[in-house]
């Protein structure tokens, strides 16, 4: 291969660098997003698998699940909060898709999770408007890909804005979340099973102040699929 083919290689990279989201490497395929190292790295959960993880546990007492999962374990300064990072902050939209597709083979793998509609956790209407996507939303089209089921998303909305939950204490974040959700057309939804889908999970309470209203619609049942949660 002559050599004018590497050096327009190399200047295409200068300018258009593909890095490993999760650890920063340039020792990545084009078509990636996670280098070899970081992939073989990944803290599976496989809550997919087990009732009665974790995550179901964390909701035992205040809301009735089918099932629930989480993809991977999230801790701080971790190839997952760099990857949650790139979703939310960066306006990667392609990376949340291929987490999406991770999260819809995990729930095509396991025998727990039958859901006929997919329902991102909503935004405020002008905080989407702002980052100009719903993280949520975008991991819900990677699933649909895989598991082959629509996705609905302005029926459950989020009629209030709220600050950020990241520096609240437990108590503040429940606080900080009653009553702010609300579903428009009930009657749509009843009798389906709903599969709720957020980034990632920490204390739950943002999923069950929405959750609480999505269950009061008849005949309803309600799974949660997230790419990550908490391990503190």
């Amino acid at each position: 291969m002559p050599s004018s083919f590497f050096s327009i290689a190399s200047l295409f990279h200068l300018f258009y660098p593909h890095n490993c989201i999760g650890c920063g490497s340039d020792l990545i395929d084009k078509d990636n997003f996670l280098c070899l190292e970081c992939f073989d790295n990944l803290p599976y959960t496989n809550f997919a698998q087990h009732a009665n993880n974790p995550l179901e546990k964390k909701f035992w007492g205040r809301i009735a699940l089918v099932s629930a999962m989480s993809l991977f374990y999230f801790s701080k300064e971790s190839i997952v909060q760099n990857m949650i990072y790139e979703l939310k902050y960066k306006g990667n939209k392609r990376a949340g898709y291929f987490f999406g597709n991770l999260i819809g083979k995990s729930l095509l793998n396991s025998n727990r999770f039958h859901a006929d509609v997919l329902i991102p956790l909503p935004l405020f209407e002008k905080k989407e408007k702002m980052r100009g996507y719903n993280q949520s939303e975008i991991l819900c089209h990677g699933i649909a890909e895989i598991i082959d089921q629509p996705v609905v998303k302005n029926n459950v909305i989020r009629k209030v804005f709220t600050e950020t939950q990241t520096r609240k204490h437990r108590v503040e974040r429940w606080k900080n979340v009653e009553n702010i959700f609300q579903v428009k057309f009930p009657e749509e939804l009843e009798g389906k099973h709903i599969l709720l889908v957020d980034d990632i999970i920490t204390t739950g309470a943002t999923i069950d102040a929405c959750a609480t209203e999505i269950l009061k619609i008849k005949n309803v049942k309600l799974s949660i699929a997230s790419f990550a949660m908490a391990s503190y």
